[in-house]
This record gives structure tokens, C-alpha cells and sequence, in this order.
């Protein structure tokens, strides 16, 4: 808004306010005692224009999005542990039970059981916040000794760890908390209940999907990708809190799609099939999460610009997506995830 405020133009402006029969050259006492003043100046406005920017959601970040968005009653998402299922036996290889709160060690990182699921397994909570939690799997080694302990296995990811919520995201909430205004449990509340839960990406409504007074949650994790049943429960448990009395919810996870993508290439000069295939699989998986929830089909034309975008292809031919040359398409519950990619030259 102020780009045109430079300090040539506001020290040209304030020269033009001198009269003519004074020196303002460049060096006289005149140009010399203004342009320190046009140096600020233009400072100022270029602050401006930043202090503008922050002041709207759409180009807000970091603590000024906060605070927006906090006059609205959405914030930011706060990093999370990972809770993994650890795997334990004894000397003779039988489940074997660990104390609660028992800590073991996987490399850099600390995991504490908080609870048992069955014999010889348990839930275990990162003492770190974040997706670093959801990274590593194997041995782990106890911090303090535990009598007749065998093996011990850090395993599937339960709950992902999740980072703090970036900009985007937290904006992405804040215009929908705006623009989608809820009002007494309509699907504009389901959607923004749903979507505060640490670990959702998305979400989709529909209200009466099994008659008067029911209604379908189906999420996403952050990743666009259908989510594991302890986030469902999480789901589920919070909506319990804050819907309005009588309403029966139901939330599920989104099922996956899965898109096998197949083609000729040729390539240029210096690259392998594989650089390629894992660019490829890149730029597949980023165009999943943009569509998830948004389009009803997966588009055999985009993914052959994207397989063309790709460094390292000149040329394709013979693509097909799960075996046939047209878009994929998607029903109300499914999001579309990578299967296999095979290309050839």
C-alpha cells in the first residue's frame, strides 16, 4: 500500500516545498537537513505497510495471527506427544507387565507407559513433544532396571506426535471460524469442534446421516490421511463435551483410497528412474492432501502434468491410474493415498 513512499519520493516532496531561489542541491544545507528526516520517513511507511499485513488474517503470522485469531476464540494448537504401543516380554519370550511409569530410552528419545492395553503391551507416551516421537521404532532400553524383563519394543504409532500448529493451519481455522459462523450445533460446529483436536487435519459433516437428530463426523490426520482409532475416541470425546443436548454423534475416520499410479517416461540427461519416481511420489503426495475432503475425484490430467513437471522427465506415455486412463473418483468418506507408483522408460 505505501510501496510508492520511497525516500526519493518523500525528499522530492519536501524539496518541492522550498522555494526555487534557495539551493537544494544535493549537499546544500537544505537537502542535507531534510534527507535524514525523508530516511525515516520511509522507514516508518515501510513499517506500515508490515504492521498492515499483520492486522488481517489472510497475511497475519506468528504472534500477531495469535492474537487475531484469540479475539475470535481460536488458538493455536500446542505441540503433542506421540503415544506408541510398546511390546514387552519376558526371558522365555511370554508378555510380560511393566510398572506404570516406567521410562525407557529409544536413542535420543524417552518414552513413559501410562497404560496398559493387554498382557505384554502398553501405551507409551513421548516425554517430548512433537512428530519426533513418531519417527523411530525398535529396542528399547530401560532407564531404571526391571526385574524379569526379556525384550522390550517400541512399535506402532497410536496418537501422533504432532509440532505446533504452523500459520497456515491456524489460519486456515481462524477464516473458518469467520466465514463459517456456528450457531447452536449446526455443521459449521462440528467441522471447527472437530478440527480443534490436536491431530486433525480435517473434517467433514453430514448432519441427519441416519435420521433426525444424527450426525457424521468423518477426520482426517494432519498428513490428509485417514486417522487411527485413538484420535476417532479423542474425537469423539470432545465433541461429547461441547455439542448441544440430544444430538447423537457418530465420528469416524476417513477411509483411504488407494491410488496406483503407472507410465512410461523418458528421461533427460543425468537422471535415474529412481530420482525421478521419488520426486514423482513427492508431488503425488502433496497433491492428495490439497484435494482430501475438497474434490470428488482424483484428477488423471493433473497427475499427468504433475508426472510431466517432474525434473528429470522429458516426455511420458501409457498412464494409468489403478489400471485405467480416467479420473479416480472419490466417495463422501474417502480420501485418496499413494499405493504404488511403477514407471518405466
Amino acid at each position: 500500500m505505501f510501496e510508492n513512499q520511497t525516500f526519493e519520493a518523500i525528499l522530492q516532496r519536501m524539496l518541492d516545498r522550498i522555494p526555487d531561489d534557495i539551493d537544494k542541491q544535493e549537499g546544500s544545507v537544505i537537502y542535507d537537513a531534510l534527507a535524514p528526516a525523508a530516511e525515516e520517513l520511509a522507514q516508518m511507511y515501510a513499517e506500515l505497510d508490515v504492521v498492515l499485513r499483520l492486522v488481517f488474517g489472510e497475511t497475519s503470522t506468528g504472534e500477531y495471527l495469535d492474537k487475531r485469531a484469540a479475539d475470535f476464540g481460536v488458538y493455536r494448537k500446542q505441540a503433542t506427544p506421540a503415544v506408541r504401543k510398546g511390546v514387552f516380554t519376558d526371558g522365555n519370550n511370554a508378555p510380560f507387565n511393566i510398572p506404570i511409569g516406567s521410562r525407557f530410552r529409544l536413542n535420543d528419545m524417552v518414552y513413559v507407559a501410562i497404560e496398559k492395553i493387554t498382557d505384554g503391551q502398553f501405551r507409551m507416551q513421548a516425554e517430548t513433544s512433537g512428530s519426533v516421537g513418531n519417527q523411530e521404532f525398535g529396542n528399547l532400553l530401560p532407564i531404571e532396571p526391571i526385574e524379569g524383563l526379556g525384550t522390550a519394543i517400541l512399535a506402532d504409532v497410536l496418537i501422533p506426535g504432532e509440532d505446533e500448529e504452523s500459520d497456515d493451519s491456524l489460519r486456515k481455522r481462524f477464516l473458518q471460524k469467520v466465514r463459517e459462523p456456528g450457531t447452536s450445533g449446526n455443521a459449521a460446529d462440528y467441522k471447527r469442534w472437530a478440527t480443534e483436536v490436536a491431530g486433525v487435519g480435517a473434517a467433514k459433516v453430514t448432519p441427519l446421516w441416519n435420521g433426525p437428530g444424527t450426525v457424521k463426523v468423518i477426520i482426517v490426520n494432519t498428513d490428509m490421511q485417514p486417522a487411527t482409532n485413538e484420535l476417532v475416541a479423542q474425537v469423539q470425546e470432545y465433541i461429547e463435551q461441547v455439542r448441544p443436548i440430544g444430538a447423537s454423534v457418530t465420528v469416524v475416520s476417513a477411509t483411504g483410497k488407494s491410488i496406483n499410479v503407472s507410465a512410461n517416461v523418458v528421461l533427460a540427461l543425468g537422471y535415474t528412474l529412481q530420482n525421478v519416481q521419488d520426486a514423482f511420489a513427492v508431488s503425488l503426495d502433496e497433491y492428495f492432501k490439497e484435494i482430501a475432503f475438497s474434490m470428488t475425484y482424483v484428477s488423471y490430467a493433473k497427475i499427468g502434468t504433475l508426472l510431466l513437471n517432474t525434473p528429470g522427465v522429458i516426455d511420458y506415455s501409457g498412464l494409468t491410474l489403478n489400471g485405467g486412463a480416467v479420473n479416480i473418483a472419490l466417495q463422501d468418506d474417502e480420501v485418496p493415498v499413494l499405493g504404488t507408483i511403477s514407471l518405466g522408460v
